[in-house]
């Protein structure tokens, strides 16, 4: 059963309303919730914020995460910056969205932009007798990567966000986590999930080791856990991975493969993995839960809670009350047809009943004109049960445009990659057409994984 939004006021309400023992723990901190709801994070200069355009960029997590719930309701909008974008773009964020105000841990007085007073926050929470009353809808806008380099900034509401969320239910030990940062779209989820219903949270630190993190989420008993198959590779690789014992594991932001989840249901056999398609612009569409890879075709057939989704080009388009308003200053006619639909740009491919995801129309390699979409043959490789995960790329070919290559991170030891290279090649041959079977695999002992918890792809070349 889902909570109406109008009844969802504001994050602080929800606060309020948490039984005891609830609480938000960073890399840092641990703070209950009880202690939010009575005072403030914001020190003495949270009430000059009601009805302003307040920039949220922080480098801890935490001050985030209790600033965002003081401000929702309170701030006219909320503009989230996480904390890997670099300074350079605050100006240009803040004159898009109007930014008269920063919450900030980092930035003093007269260092961030003109025009924008600064209010400091941290992970301490001060007595305060403020009115927060909540008295506006806020607006939230969250940055996602633009093609110029500079920041996209869409365009939320309390409503939108939380539209997939069930409400909280009867009182249970559930202690949520994500690997994600809360600034973007997957982690904010995850943080308005725990919140809106109640439930502790545990986040990571922006340079937390991944050992040190899923060790001390395992000594706060988290239940429940978010992040990209990325993300959960590289927790897999740690020796803490045994550190959790999750009741409910969850995967989004990247194609999820049918050797990911396998890998996931071996290493914790008592949690349900589920994995979810959502994104930044259109919201959450749906989850899987049947432990396979791919949804059923059925899912395209029906609307689910005023969800619409259809293909068409190829491409997966969805309809929502879920879906953003758009991006901020930008013309939005190439994202959100005239019916409502937004243009996800994920393309789909139907094999028997079910649908799989085969990559991204921007990310198409092109081979003598052929396309290859690097994610289709990166789930080839991944099933190898010596690879830990793998990234397949472009190189420039004067014949051809392109060629595939793969860079992969074995299990293996050092003197059994030549055979294992050989196993790989046939197992693209046999999965494959041939202009897709990569003509190099080099491997690495680790890939670039981006704070967003993608693959850190390069520019590939495209098809005409």
């Amino acid at each position: 059963m889902k909570t109406p939004h109008n009844e969802r006021n504001s994050l602080w309400s929800a606060v309020c309303s948490a039984g005891a023992g609830r609480f938000i723990s960073g890399a840092s901190a641990t703070v209950a919730l009880t202690d939010l709801a009575d005072g403030s994070c914001l020190s003495d200069g949270a009430a000059q914020l009601r009805g302003r355009s307040v920039l949220i960029a922080t480098e801890d997590q935490l001050a985030a995460a209790l600033a965002l719930i003081e401000l929702d309701g309170i701030a006219r909008r909320l503009v989230l910056y996480p904390e890997d974008w670099t300074a350079e773009h605050l100006p240009f964020v803040a004159a898009s969205t109007e930014v008269d105000a920063i919450v900030s841990d980092w930035i003093t007085p007269g260092a961030g932009p003109a025009l924008a007073s600064c209010v400091k926050c941290g992970s301490k929470i001060e007595s305060s007798t403020w009115d927060r009353s909540p008295r506006c809808s806020t607006e939230w806008i969250l940055l996602t990567s633009g093609t110029t380099g500079r920041p996209k900034m869409v365009a939320h509401t309390l409503a939108s966000l939380s539209g997939a969320i069930e409400n909280g239910g009867a009182p249970d030990p559930m202690v949520w986590s994500t690997f994600y940062d809360i600034r973007r779209y997957g982690g904010l989820q995850i943080f308005l999930r725990a919140v809106l219903t109640g439930r502790s949270l545990v986040l990571r630190g922006a340079r937390e080791p991944m050992a040190d993190f899923l060790t001390r989420a395992g000594a706060h008993g988290i239940t429940h856990i978010s992040g990209t198959p990325s993300h959960w590779r590289k927790a897999l690789m740690s020796s803490t991975a045994r550190k959790i014992q999750p009741q409910y594991v969850r995967l989004s932001g990247e194609i999820v493969d049918q050797a990911i989840l396998d890998h996931l249901r071996s290493f914790y056999p008592q949690a349900k993995i589920v994995h979810a398609f959502a994104s930044t612009e259109a919201g959450v569409a749906f989850d899987v839960r049947d432990g396979l890879a791919g949804f059923p075709a059925s899912l395209l057939e029906r609307a689910s809670d005023g969800v619409e989704m259809k293909v068409e080009d190829g491409s997966l388009r969805i309809r929502s009350p879920r879906v953003s308003a758009g991006y901020v200053g930008e013309d939005n006619s190439a994202l959100i047809d005239a019916s409502g639909f937004v243009d996800t740009g994920d393309m789909l491919e139907r094999q028997g009943d079910r649908y799989y995801f085969v990559g991204r129309r921007d990310g198409v390699i092109n081979v003598g004109g052929l396309k290859v979409h690097p994610e289709e043959v990166e789930s080839v490789i991944n099933r190898h049960p010596d690879v830990r995960m793998s990234l397949v790329h472009a190189r420039r070919s004067p014949v051809t445009g392109a060629l595939v290559v793969a860079d992969v991170v074995p299990r293996t030891k050092p003197e059994r990659t030549r055979m294992l290279e050989r196993e790989i090649l046939e197992l693209c041959r046999d999965g494959l057409a041939q202009h897709k079977v990569p003509v190099a695999i080099r491997f690495v002992s680790e890939l670039q994984v981006a704070a967003t918890g993608k693959l850190v792809r390069q520019p590939c070349v495209m098809s005409s």
